[in-house]
């Protein structure tokens, strides 16, 4: 089984910011646990006897909100990049890969971004586990993982109408299970889709490929073609 992480960026609401982003990483369940270990040696860093109670988030991170402005701005940033670097871009592409969409809101005339998002991220996902079983005989299910958050209900409801109704290009066939929602103090994995989500959203928004130039390498693909990252400008 193949878990889907996924943590936004970016407000629907918010005039001043042009972009939303949903992003996370595709995990092989056996290698949740490494991965895992790999985030708690940064926190490790900011609290060697207490790393759980650190939360890898990166505007927080980037910003100095919720604690961590008591850290030193290098310091943070270079966690930042770590984290992406250990939990990501160090990782077997058998095991870990990447899923992105970058909307630019003022494209998309009265739609709704978090559905369109999501909508584009459901479909090449599951396409994605397709293409395992189609091209290497490698059957696969799925699960998405959410952080919490007010779009909770909207994406259950989006992701039984895939499953049953069908989305722009078919339904859906390689989950194992509706989206699960977690809190993020909870899960690494969560934490480490937010970094995702940050940093596609900073090269976007603020021109900032300090964070994106660490991941811009990992989204699925296969044969030269990119089939991770939608972006709608």
């Amino acid at each position: 089984m193949h878990l889907l992480y996924l943590d936004e960026s970016g407000s629907v609401a918010d005039p001043s910011q042009r972009y939303f982003v949903l992003a996370g990483v595709a995990v092989f369940e056996r290698a949740t646990h490494w991965i895992e270990q790999s985030l708690n040696n940064v926190a490790c860093q900011f609290s060697p006897q207490a790393p759980h109670e650190i939360e890898l988030h990166g505007s927080p991170m980037r910003s100095g909100r919720d604690g961590w402005k008591s850290y030193a701005l290098s310091d943070r940033l270079a966690a930042i990049k770590e984290a992406l670097k250990a939990g990501i871009a160090d990782q077997k592409s058998t095991s870990v890969r990447l899923f992105g969409a970058v909307i630019l809101k003022s494209a998309l005339a009265g739609e709704d971004p978090v559905a369109h998002a999501f909508e584009q991220l459901s479909s090449r996902f599951d396409l994605f586990l397709k293409r395992l079983y189609n091209k290497h005989d490698d059957p696969q299910r799925g699960v998405m993982l959410f952080d919490k958050s007010s779009t909770e209900q909207r994406i259950q409801t989006l992701a039984r109408e895939f499953k049953y109704t069908g989305h722009t290009w078919g339904r859906t066939n390689n989950y194992a299970e509706v989206p699960v929602f977690l809190d993020s103090k909870a899960s690494r994995l969560i934490q480490l889709a937010d970094l995702v989500a940050f940093a596609l959203f900073r090269f976007h928004e603020h021109m900032d490929n300090t964070f994106y130039d660490v991941i811009k390498h990992c989204f699925d693909n296969e044969g030269g073609v990119e089939h991770g990252l939608y972006v709608r400008v």
